[in-house]
């Protein structure tokens, strides 16, 4: 699972070198050649996006122990796109301004100043919306880590409690077995106590048969 996140970190990494790199350029070309350079930065964005979504998918399987480091990484990347996104608007400021300006002078440059604080709030909202869903992500692994525990607390309770059954178990085992050995040695004790008596008894009457044989003769 690790082995497929960082093939897509490494596609990421190289993925927004090539943006920042266009990015840098917009500027500085005109015409066709810079709309051309726009669409392929727009279309990188789109990919680098779909990247750290399939990222996203790989650190949530991915064990909750195992998890705290993927989730700074990805934290990082998404500040990463942020930038990467707010730098691709800030050359498309630019490029609007050069075009706006050749079509009405110095008229649009109000209007590019409140396009210019449009767009800047519109950032901030979407930083704002950002950290937010964010925010959400973290609650929900924060409970999904939580239920994960609760679970193999629940687990280890059952555990316990049936470790808990077979010692009394062995313990009624063993009372039993103490009361059937403590049993039969009575009757073990018994049965001698009866051999000695009748032992006893029979050499009595050997005895007395002896002396009155003897005494009749």
């Amino acid at each position: 699972m690790s082995s497929d996140f960082e093939g897509y970190e490494q596609d990421f990494s190289v993925l927004t070198a090539e943006i920042t790199n266009r990015v840098g350029k917009v500027p500085k070309l005109l015409g066709d050649e810079k709309k051309q350079m726009i669409s392929h930065v727009e279309k990188q964005l789109e990919e680098a996006r779909e990247l750290l979504e399939q990222m996203e998918l790989e650190v949530r399987e991915i064990p909750p122990q195992s998890r705290g480091m993927y989730s700074n990484r990805m934290r990082s990347y998404k500040q990463e796109m942020e930038r990467l996104e707010a730098d691709f608007k800030r050359s498309r400021i630019a490029y609007s301004d050069e075009v706006r300006n050749e079509l009405l002078g110095d008229d649009g440059n109000s209007l590019e100043i409140q396009r210019a604080h449009l767009l800047d709030n519109t950032e901030r909202l979407e930083r704002s919306s950002r950290r937010l869903e964010a925010g959400y992500q973290i609650a929900v692994e924060t409970e999904q880590v939580g239920q994960e525990i609760l679970e193999n607390l629940s687990h280890d309770r059952e555990k316990i409690q049936r470790a808990r059954e077979r010692l009394r178990e062995t313990d009624a085992n063993l009372g039993k077995s103490s009361r059937i050995l403590t049993g039969m040695l009575r009757r073990i004790i018994q049965n001698r106590i009866l051999i000695v008596i009748l032992g006893i008894i029979v050499i009595f009457a050997v005895v007395l048969v002896i002396y009155f044989s003897l005494k009749g003769h």
